[in-house]
């Protein structure tokens, strides 16, 4: 399912699809906006997302072998919850 899919789904919830598009936008930015402050978005029976910091690392360029460093950065991460797993299986 891509956005549009998923922004005609909720069309059918409220009135129209611009509507629609800027309920996902709205969730979907503050989403972003929290984890820009490293705070996690737990939502029940769905899941959380949270940032991860990832270390610094050595790495390999696959095309000549050279050996590089790859930055430390921020990551998001996403832990399905109970009732999600549950509602797959």
């Amino acid at each position: 399912m891509n956005k549009a899919e998923l922004v005609n789904e909720i069309s059918k919830v409220v009135s129209t699809k611009k509507e629609a598009n800027e309920v996902l936008e709205c969730i979907l930015s503050t989403i972003t906006k929290t984890l820009k402050i490293k705070v996690s978005v737990s939502i029940t029976g769905f899941g959380t997302f949270k940032v991860v910091k990832r270390q610094a690392r050595k790495g390999r360029n696959p095309k000549t072998g050279e050996e590089i460093k790859i930055k430390a950065k921020n990551s998001p991460k996403f832990i399905p919850g109970k009732a999600l797993k549950d509602s797959l299986n």
